[in-house]
């Protein structure tokens, strides 16, 4: 899966779930996704998607999760969390990530 940020193209690795295969046939979409706690992006979905959740202990920067069945998230910070979501993919080239503040729009694509 690809997606594109302001015009930058990032590559994302998948995990092998339902709820990836699940996303995937829904590609391509753009979705406007708000900031939050300056360390991550979310969506709700309109439709929720199978999950597998675990609590995964640390986020990466570059994780994309699933927070209960309809939420999707981008994590542009590192930091350890209580918190349990389904594990979508992380983005590969990581270097130049930035999200900026407020909302920002990403197209996620095959």
């Amino acid at each position: 899966m690809n997606i594109n940020i302001d015009g930058k193209k990032y590559s994302v690795s998948l995990e092998d779930n339902r709820a990836v295969k699940e996303l995937i046939s829904r590609l391509p979409l753009e979705l406007e996704m708000n900031e939050l706690n300056g360390n991550e992006k979310y969506y709700y979905l309109d439709e929720s998607l199978p999950t597998s959740s675990e609590r995964v202990g640390r986020i990466q920067k570059g994780d994309i999760m699933l927070y209960g069945d309809d939420c999707l998230v981008i994590f542009y910070e590192s930091f350890n969390t209580p918190y349990s979501y389904t594990r979508i993919g992380r983005i590969d080239n990581i270097e130049d990530l930035n999200l900026g503040s407020g909302k920002v729009s990403i197209l996620f694509s095959e």
